[in-house]
């Protein structure tokens, strides 16, 4: 039992871990969820289960064959739609401020960028595209980006690149509310566009814990597409519209998990950090591990909390 107690206190096992709905084990990420199902070494038992009433996609377990097929076919998701379709609902103003600095509508926004390279090697990158789009999936913002320094490797995005936009004309003039801002490797996005935002209000699909590797690396935007969304990005032409979309469709696929509600649900909050103090060992040593289970406390942000 001492063992179970030493495990569950570096463990941060909670309620919004990734949990195999067959034994209900818990895992780190989706990654090694999947793994436990379908991965080189299954547990068996699960993973006849879920090869017949497993959805691949959200790797949720369904009561039936057929309602798997219901829910699969719902689950995944398409590319969007063409370029004329993107600019329906566009808010581009003719100073390139967006509402004087305030995002309108939702409270959730998506950023992408797309890069050229600089320096002498053509390695250095360099903002060339840049997208804002809305919780709908509504362009926000769009427009081609002036690098500051001559560009030695184009990576396809050659076009129209003459006519982009300075970088101070992109940054924001006015500070506005802060909204949600949803992306992949977003540290670094704001930093080529020399940007600062409050990390509290960022949601990063490359440094999201349930979305990362065993080996607690970064999974490329691509692959997570394909794996979670059903559908594979990145294939021609780089579009910043498009990673946009795939962020904000992880975001909402993750926002969307129900989750046991928990009025302190960090283990970084005072009322968790004596949970599993060493001079409770005594008291813990004598708990289940459903007890200890109803205590232990995450650490880090669950996004189905922003519901």
């Amino acid at each position: 039992m001492e063992h179970l107690v030493d495990h569950m206190r570096t463990s941060y096992h909670s309620s919004h871990e990734p949990t195999c709905g067959i034994c209900k084990k818990h895992c780190r990420s989706f990654e090694s969820l999947r793994e436990h199902l379908i991965g080189p070494l299954p547990k068996q038992e699960c993973k006849n289960i879920f090869s017949v009433r497993g959805c691949k996609f959200c790797l949720t377990i369904l009561d039936s064959p057929n309602a798997r097929r219901f829910h699969q076919d719902r689950c995944q998701f398409f590319v969007g739609n063409g370029l004329a379709g993107r600019f329906s609902n566009i808010g581009l103003r003719e100073n390139l401020t967006i509402d004087d600095g305030v995002i309108r509508g939702n409270q959730v926004v998506a950023l992408a960028c797309k890069m050229v390279g600089g320096g002498s090697d053509g390695s250095l990158d360099l903002c060339a595209r840049v997208c804002i789009i809305d919780e709908n999936e509504n362009i926000i913002f769009h427009s081609y980006v002036k690098p500051l320094i001559p560009v030695t490797n184009y990576r396809k995005i050659q076009d129209f690149l003459c006519n982009g936009e300075a970088m101070w004309r992109i940054q924001p003039r006015n500070s506005g509310r802060a909204r949600i801002l949803v992306g992949h490797g977003l540290d670094h996005v704001l930093d080529r566009l020399q940007l600062e935002y409050p990390s509290i209000m960022i949601r990063d699909t490359a440094k999201y814990p349930p979305l990362m590797k065993t080996s607690k690396l970064s999974n490329s935007l691509r692959y997570l597409t394909q794996a979670y969304l059903g559908y594979e990005i990145q294939t021609e032409i780089q579009d910043p519209y498009e990673d946009c979309v795939a962020t904000m469709r992880l975001y909402k696929r993750m926002r969307s998990q129900s989750h046991r509600r928990e009025e302190n649900p960090l283990a970084s909050d005072p009322q968790n950090r004596n949970n599993f103090a060493t001079w409770r060992q005594n008291e813990l040593e004598r708990m289940s591990p459903e007890e200890m289970l109803a205590i232990s406390r995450s650490d880090y942000y669950c996004w189905c909390l922003d519901s």
